[in-house]
């Protein structure tokens, strides 16, 4: 047999201490009526009552309590095979883990707020691959694109500015790993690159990966994370004192969002730039003003096994239960009566 429900079953608990309330009631009414009335002039005092039938209309109402609580929790046996298709897009995140996302322009930090963002999204998709591309001076796919959202969350949790080896900023490095990854795709469906940064790029031209995105028909979500007028970068060292980030010419950096960048990958991509602000990184409202619009495909097909329901059966034996309940409780009516 198989539950639908099976957290349900955890009513089943409420039947053994309703069991133990029956049988007390049955036994307390007993005494009292043998303190009123000597046992051997029941027959003739009160013909209709029976020790026995109460009992047994108690086990019918108790058993038929039970039945409906099996009911609940949507037994099922017997089942056939379908196809199910799953339709949706390919959605890569690459996300800015560069030391100037440290800075606290966004409490707690520019990381931070842009992971809470995606957990936001994440959980308002439905049948979208996503996959997460980490990037500083150079790249790293975390988590290629799959349908596992808890292992995506998992994944992205663990991301730091340590997840990437080597320092900087190189965002054409990300754009061309991309497209390594939505070449290898043959579904069919629209790929979308969002992409999380402050825009600082110290190494590269992204915008000479703009003739083969547009090839592809890969189009870029750009979000800009941070404020124009930039802030100082926190960071601590081994020894665990706090400082500020340097330059080689030991000048503290003041890390500040560029948007030309972004702005320019988004509009020649077809794509759109967003500039989030704190407690809200724009991806919910990107998702369903543009992203949703996008054209989905077939993704994957599987066959799945679909259970057939009967829980119809307990409820109709509750029902029988009851009724048997409700006639022996008139039988002893009308013997009472005559």
């Amino acid at each position: 047999m198989h539950w639908a429900h099976p957290e349900r079953l955890v009513w089943l608990w409420l039947v053994p201490p309703l069991g133990c309330l029956l049988a007390w009631g049955l036994a307390r009414h007993r005494r009292l009526l043998e303190r009123l009335i000597q046992s051997g002039l029941h027959p003739r005092v009160i013909p209709g009552y029976s020790y026995a039938r109460r009992r047994t209309a108690n086990l019918s109402w108790l058993l038929a309590v039970t039945l409906l609580l099996l009911a609940l929790a949507q037994p099922q046996w017997g089942f056939h095979w379908q196809e199910v298709e799953r339709k949706g897009l390919n959605i890569l995140f690459a996300l800015d883990v560069s030391k100037s996302m440290l800075a606290q322009d966004f409490r707690p930090s520019r990381l931070q707020q842009a992971k809470w963002g995606i957990v936001d999204l994440i959980d308002s998709l439905q049948g979208d691959r996503i996959g997460l591309l980490l990037f500083a001076g150079t790249s790293h796919l975390a988590c290629p694109l799959t349908f596992d959202y808890d292992a995506f969350m998992m994944l992205l949790d663990d991301a730091s500015v340590f997840s990437v080896p080597r320092g900087g900023t190189a965002i054409e490095h990300a754009l061309r790993h991309a497209i390594r990854i939505f070449r290898k795709d043959q579904s069919g469906a629209d790929h979308a690159l969002i992409l999380i940064t402050d825009g600082e790029d110290h190494e590269g031209s992204p915008l000479r990966c703009l003739p083969e995105l547009k090839k592809m028909h890969v189009k870029i979500f750009t979000v800009g994370v941070g404020t124009p007028q930039g802030e100082l970068v926190p960071i601590t060292d081994a020894h665990g004192n706090s400082s500020y980030l340097k330059d080689r010419s030991g000048n503290v950096v003041k890390s500040k969002l560029r948007e030309d960048i972004l702005k320019k990958l988004a509009r020649e991509t077809g794509g759109c730039y967003v500039r989030a602000v704190p407690g809200d990184l724009g991806l919910t409202r990107l998702y369903n003003q543009r992203l949703g619009k996008m054209r989905r495909a077939r993704i994957r097909s599987r066959r799945v096994r679909i259970y057939y329901d009967r829980y119809q059966l307990f409820i109709s034996g509750a029902l029988l239960l009851l009724a048997f309940e409700a006639w022996s409780s008139r039988q002893i009516q009308r013997r009472k009566l005559r």
